[in-house]
């Protein structure tokens, strides 16, 4: 366990020259998300131009998949790439230290990224797994130009934006958030406190539940022991992008409370009691989510192998 004491992200984040105050660090985290979700009205703004207000099936439910991934994708880049830049621009002008300190060495990135895309799919698709177990999970009839072949151009589309909505909330709460409170404080209080913080983000979305709200809060956990074991982001920002990209736009569930757009492979949806599916929150709201993330957190903190301690494991 040396690596959750001593994981390199917090000595990449004791390179600059003073280290945030956790006074600052927590309302910043929420300034900076605010404010970068400001940068999509413009394209909300175009949208209802050419499509008009939005009715219960979204801006356009006559639309392609292709093009509803293009919006779709459009939405995440610019809801979420301006944390980016604030973060640049926090690191340059107060903490004066270089952007890949925030974890984004420039080493093992294809390694780290295919393991952290793989693990994430693999985790998703065992909640699903978990549920079609049960019978809880069924297929359902849509739109025959959203979903399945027809929806393949979309869903490959619609895969650029949750790369940079994955990225963008790993930056901010894996890459400064948990690493600078770890760094200055102590490891625990960075991870708890990098772990609340992503689950109250989380917490205006549609058809939140208590159990959504633990399984946001063990995500944040599982998360950033991954990303500390791995002395690195770019593992756990695949992986948080293969569980929504899967999650939406694979398996045709809700994310997080909201619609992905951009059409699925599988169309599924959820039966029975929403304890255990998640219920309009989608799986992430149930139990079978808690299952997946309590045995994510369990093998990254017990898992024997050899070599470097940042390691994640391979399964």
């Amino acid at each position: 366990m040396d690596w959750f004491h001593n994981s390199k992200l917090f000595d990449l984040a004791r390179q600059g020259q003073r280290l945030t105050h956790i006074a600052a660090v927590i309302p910043l985290s929420f300034v900076f998300a605010f404010f970068s979700q400001m940068g999509a009205v413009p394209v909300l703004i175009v949208m209802t131009i050419i499509y008009g207000f939005p009715g219960d099936d979204g801006y356009m439910p006559g639309a392609s998949a292709l093009e509803s991934g293009f919006w779709m994708s459009l939405q995440l880049i610019t809801a979420f790439g301006l944390i980016y830049v604030f973060l640049w621009a926090w690191l340059r002008f107060f903490e004066k230290r270089p952007y890949w300190t925030l974890g984004l060495e420039a080493k093992n990135i294809l390694l780290q990224y295919g393991r952290g895309f793989l693990i994430g799919a693999v985790m998703f698709a065992t909640a699903v797994g978990i549920l079609s177990l049960v019978g809880s999970v069924t297929f359902e009839q849509g739109n025959p130009s959203q979903q399945g072949f027809a929806a393949l151009g979309g869903v490959i589309l619609v895969l650029i934006g949750w790369v940079v909505q994955g990225g963008a909330e790993e930056v901010l709460i894996r890459g400064w958030v948990l690493p600078v409170i770890s760094a200055r404080y102590k490891p625990w209080i960075g991870l708890l406190i990098s772990s609340l913080i992503f689950a109250i983000l989380h917490g205006l979305n549609p058809n939140l539940s208590a159990i959504a709200l633990v399984n946001l809060a063990l995500f944040g956990v599982f998360a950033g022991l991954y990303a500390m074991r791995e002395g690195s982001l770019w593992g756990i920002s695949a992986l948080h992008t293969v569980w929504n990209w899967v999650q939406g736009n694979f398996f045709g569930f809700q994310v997080s409370g909201t619609n992905a757009d951009g059409g699925t492979i599988f169309n599924l949806m959820e039966i029975g009691a929403d304890w255990l599916t998640g219920g309009e929150f989608g799986p992430e709201g149930g139990l079978a989510v808690t299952v997946v993330l309590v045995l994510g957190i369990a093998v990254t903190l017990l898992w024997k192998r050899q070599g470097s301690v940042q390691e994640v494991p391979v399964q």
